[in-house]
């Protein structure tokens, strides 16, 4: 074989793997990896700060399911990835990062910029490893790929010390490919235990988790739906997996991100069918009313996730996607047909009247009327990227979400400033498509220098920002908890930080909206600009400043902030 750099054959895995963008930024320890890059077909993107390169990963890789990459230089280049990290980790997202790092002679003695990355990252990945042979490197990027891929997804590290980078090895791209990743298969006998007592329940219904879609596993989740004439209720990651019009949807349970028609189809329900969901505390709520006398089947690709919050009285280890390929397969084989007509009717009654209004022409404008708006605007295969915060409660709550990886949010590790990087890794990921992200004020300016790559780039999307200027999610809950308001209020001047003005200093454009009737149209403006312009463009709302969300303790107990509809 010939000799080549070995930075040469790390690009060469890169793309034999499906990379064609990688996010990050240059400096003295990753040249050699630069060098190669070059000279390769991928297209880069030079970004402010790392942690936004981790979240276009991150953005990249929930739209396509490819394993994003983000590249970073030594010391810091790396620590500021570890948010990012632990994002991805915490929703299941395969992203790589790759760090350069001080020669390997001097690790040992507090080099510049020189530190171990690898044990600081080793808590939020699957696998973070230092390349300490030249020869090993493209073989380490093979397992990387495959660990990040495999199972539960997750974010990988690795490490190259710059004398490692710089060095030949003998290596021929014709003769290498991707290592395999097995997927994994149900066992039959609980398949057919899980279709007995969903055919036994009266009331059953399926929660669809990220692992539907994670798994592709929509398409027979509907299909499922629909033989059985079993509802369908989603969590905050699997919002998407199954369409919000459709008759049997049943809404969202939670303590925060849910429907009233949800939590209480939930609660009269006598059997759940859980798909690749992590029955997260904000989901439950008080575990003792959430279980009720209700019977559990937990379906999850991660051994270690049943039983890891209470014990479900049939557990199930597989890919969802094939669980459902062979529940499916079961239930056709025996002929069956589900009989829950009386149970459908119910949760359709529900859905009526169980409601909350979004229809509020008040000034300031109500959270609630945003959504309406977004939900009329935008057609069903808009992507949207959203973060933490009051404004992610009430997305869960009024927006509407039709198809699988088009509803983005960071739903465990929730970190601000996520949006507007992951909206460029969306963009990236599929340049015609029409790109969203709902964000609030703090949040948005956790990670704002990020603008600058969109409008380098030439990556246009909508942001659409509401503004209380509070801190509102931690206002409401010092309120609910300890009576107080303390340093949550961030209003100063006239709108405190002009945002509309900070867009315009990275080469973008905003506007300002007070009127709930201008919403429609100046959200059509915005979309109109984005397009022409190729650049993010903002529609900052002024909401209500001490608005409130639907909250509890207890899915049976929730406290609603405005008068609603009784059944």
């Amino acid at each position: 074989m010939a000799r080549v750099p070995v930075m040469r054959a790390v690009v060469d895995v890169l793309v034999s793997e499906g990379v064609d963008v990688a996010f990050g930024c240059p400096g003295a320890a990753i040249l050699p990896l630069y060098a190669a890059l070059e000279k390769s077909d991928i297209r880069h993107l030079i970004v402010r700060h790392e942690e936004g390169a981790t979240h276009m990963a991150d953005g990249w890789a929930r739209t396509n399911g490819r394993v994003g990459v983000a590249v970073g230089t030594s010391g810091p280049a790396g620590t500021n990835m570890i948010t990012g990290l632990y994002t991805a980790q915490a929703d299941s997202i395969p992203i790589l990062c790759v760090t350069g790092q001080a020669v390997s002679d001097k690790l040992h003695q507090e080099a510049f910029q020189a530190v171990d990355i690898v044990a600081i990252a080793t808590p939020v990945t699957k696998w973070a490893v230092q390349v300490k042979e030249a020869a090993q490197a493209p073989w380490i990027f093979r397992e990387a790929f495959r660990i990040a891929r495999s199972g539960r997804p997750g974010p990988v590290l690795i490490d190259l010390p710059l004398d490692v980078q710089r060095q030949e090895i003998e290596w021929d791209p014709e003769l290498d490919a991707p290592l395999p990743v097995p997927r994994v298969e149900p066992h039959r006998p609980r398949v057919e235990r899980a279709l007995d007592m969903l055919l036994a329940a009266e009331r059953p219904l399926v929660l669809a988790g990220g692992g539907v879609i994670l798994g592709d596993a929509h398409e027979p989740l509907r299909e499922l739906a629909e033989l059985l004439g079993v509802p369908v209720q989603t969590t905050l990651m699997g919002k998407g997996s199954f369409p919000e019009d459709h008759e049997l949807f049943a809404g969202m349970t939670g303590i925060q991100t849910s429907q009233r028609y949800g939590n209480q189809s939930f609660l009269e329900s006598d059997l759940v069918l859980a798909l690749g969901a992590r029955f997260g505390d904000r989901h439950t709520g008080a575990l003792d009313v959430y279980r009720g006398g209700r019977r559990f089947i937990h379906v999850d690709i991660e051994p270690t996730q049943i039983g890891r919050v209470f014990g479900p009285d049939l557990g199930i280890v597989s890919d969802t996607r094939l669980f459902l390929d062979a529940l499916l397969d079961a239930a056709r084989e025996r002929g069956t047909r589900g009989d829950h007509a009386a149970w459908v009717a119910r949760v359709g009654e529900l859905r009526r009247t169980l409601t909350r209004r979004d229809d509020y022409d008040t000034v300031p404008i109500k959270a609630p009327r945003v959504y309406r708006e977004i939900n009329a605007v935008f057609p069903p295969d808009a992507y949207f990227v959203t973060a933490i915060g009051l404004y992610q409660i009430w997305g869960g709550q009024f927006q509407r979400a039709h198809l699988p990886r088009h509803y983005q949010v960071c739903g465990q590790a929730g970190p601000l400033g996520w949006e507007i990087p992951a909206a460029i890794g969306v963009k990236s990921a599929v340049p015609d498509a029409e790109v969203v992200a709902v964000v609030g004020d703090y949040s948005f300016q956790f990670l704002v220098e990020e603008l600058a790559v969109a409008a380098q780039y030439d990556i246009p999307f909508v942001i659409i920002m509401l503004n209380n200027e509070y801190l509102g999610l931690i206002r409401q809950a010092e309120a609910d908890a300890l009576g107080m308001e303390t340093e949550v209020d961030i209003h100063y001047d006239e709108y405190g930080t002009d945002n509309v003005r900070i867009m315009e200093a990275y080469g973008c454009r905003g506007r300002r909206v007070h009127e709930p009737g201008d919403l429609a149209g100046t959200i059509e403006w915005a979309r109109r600009e984005a397009a022409a312009t190729s650049r993010p463009v903002l529609v900052e709302v002024m909401i209500e400043r001490e608005a409130t969300t639907a909250r509890g303790l207890r899915i049976d107990a929730m406290t609603e902030p405005e008068p609603v509809p009784h059944a």
